[in-house]
C-alpha cells in the first residue's frame, strides 16, 4: 500500500486569451469547485493523450498539446494528487464546450474558486497576462 499520489492530467485550453473552464459536479470531491478539464492517467496512455481525451470527453473540445506548465503535488483530504498542466489549444475556434464548461477570460480566472492545487498556475496564468493591466 504505497502512498504513491495519483497522477492527473489537465487540459489548460487557451483561445484568444480565454480559457475553459468548468465546474466539479456534485457528489465528487471538491464538488463545486471550478477546474480545467482533466482527469487520471490510464495506464496505457501518456499524459499528453490523457489530457486531450479528458478534455474532449468532457467538453468535446479536441485539442493539441503545445507544452506543459509546472507540475503541482498536492493533498487533499481524499488523497493526494500530482496535477500535470498541459497548454492545449483547440483544434476548431468555433465548437463550443458543452456545459458545464465555457469560455472564461483570463482576468476573470480570479474570480472563481478553484482546488488549491491549481494556486500556482493560476497565478502563473495571471502573470502572463499581465502586460495590459
Amino acid at each position: 500500500m504505497g502512498d504513491e499520489p495519483m497522477l492527473i492530467a489537465i487540459a489548460v485550453v487557451e483561445l484568444n486569451g480565454r480559457f475553459l473552464v468548468g465546474l466539479r459536479p456534485d457528489g465528487v470531491p471538491l464538488a463545486g469547485l471550478s477546474e480545467f478539464p482533466g482527469g487520471k492517467v490510464e495506464p496505457d496512455e501518456t499524459p499528453e493523450a490523457a489530457a486531450a481525451r479528458e478534455c474532449f470527453e468532457e467538453s468535446g473540445i479536441a485539442v493539441d498539446v503545445r507544452g506543459r506548465f509546472p507540475e503541482s503535488v498536492h493533498r487533499y483530504p481524499h488523497g493526494q494528487v500530482r496535477l500535470l498542466f498541459f497548454d492545449c489549444h483547440p483544434r476548431q475556434a468555433t465548437v463550443q464546450p458543452a456545459a458545464p464548461f465555457r469560455w472564461v477570460a483570463r482576468e476573470d480566472l480570479t474570480t472563481l474558486q478553484f482546488p488549491a492545487g491549481n494556486d500556482a498556475l493560476l497565478a502563473m496564468l495571471q502573470a502572463t497576462g499581465d502586460g495590459a493591466a
